[in-house]
Formats: structure tokens, sequence, C-alpha cells
């Protein structure tokens, strides 16, 4: 049985990810975010936590840019290892947001074929 999980991360994280960093969760630096429960309510409810942390760790990191970058794995746990082959998706803003843009705003869907051209 897996579990998805969704990884607030940045772009460099997620270029991390991409470029095979079997350590990219360090560079993410953001505990991943489980839904609740299997509903499409609490799903979106653990994707805009994730993107909320997203926010926090441009500004903890000092990155520059403010996309919000969510990785959406299949693993075995919370904390287990996540690699490209887990991901199910990716969600992102596709410019970059003012320092006051709405947090309520809708991220950008990606599949994991896309990755590439995301960077």
């Amino acid at each position: 049985m897996s579990v998805r999980v969704y990884l607030p991360t940045t772009r460099a994280g997620l270029a991390a990810l991409v470029g095979g960093d079997d350590d990219w969760r360090a560079v993410a630096g953001a505990e991943p975010v489980v839904a609740e429960g299997d509903s499409e309510d609490e799903e979106y409810a653990a994707l805009m936590t994730a993107a909320d942390a997203s926010t926090a760790l441009y500004e903890t990191l000092g990155e520059a840019g403010r996309r919000r970058v969510v990785v959406v794995a299949e693993v075995a746990s919370p904390d287990a290892p996540v690699g490209l082959g887990d991901v199910a998706s990716v969600h992102l803003d596709t410019d970059d947001r003012a320092a006051n843009a709405d947090p309520d705003d809708d991220l950008a869907w990606f599949v994991p074929e896309e990755l590439q051209h995301l960077l």
C-alpha cells in the first residue's frame, strides 16, 4: 500500500529531483504533507498547505523567484525516499509571484514527463 505525499520545494529542489540527486529532499528542505483523507477537498487542502510551505522555503533559503512548487509522489511512507519514478505530478506557478500574491491562487499541473521543460 502506498501513501500520496505533497512535497513542498523550490525550483532548485525540482532541478535536483530531475537531475537524479538522491538527496534532493534535503535541497527541498520541507516536510511532506499528507491529506487527512481520500476526498478531493482533503487532497486539495494538502496541496495548498504544501504550496504555502513552498513559499516559506523561498524566504528561508533566500532563493530568487517565488514560484510555489509541490511534487506529488506515491511512496511507501511519508518519510520514504522519493525518486523521479515515484512522482505522480508536479504543481507549480508558471510565473514568479509578487510578495503580496493571493495564497489561494491555483497552481498549474504537470505530468512527470514534462519536468525537463519546467526548469
